[in-house]
């Protein structure tokens, strides 16, 4: 997959369409990712131990990876992904503007 942890990136369709956030986490056998405030769900939790709460919290789930582009922090805008070996080393670069993406 060429979108890490860490990356931002915008959703590009879905009910969360235009959103932009920060991957989480990365599930690639299922080819999904987790964004930081996009298809947030109401969980309800059971108290487990006594004296715990329980309650209704709100959860990321995950997102397919092809609804995602990833933010190009240089030119800001949402890109491809392609790669380029600099020094024995393979390097992701934006597609657009052409400047390394850590």
């Amino acid at each position: 997959m060429k979108i890490k942890k860490g990356d931002t990136v915008q959703v590009l369709s879905g009910n969360d369409k235009g959103k932009t956030g920060e991957v989480l986490e990365v599930i690639p056998n299922t080819q999904k990712v987790i964004v930081k405030g996009v298809n947030v769900r109401k969980k309800h939790v059971k108290p487990r131990k006594q004296g715990e709460e329980g309650g209704i919290i709100p959860v990321e789930c995950a997102i397919h990876s092809a609804k995602v582009g990833v933010v190009c922090p240089k030119c800001n805008k949402t890109t491809r992904i392609g790669y380029k070996i600099e020094k024995d080393e393979k390097v992701r670069i934006c597609k657009k503007c052409g400047t390394t993406i850590k």
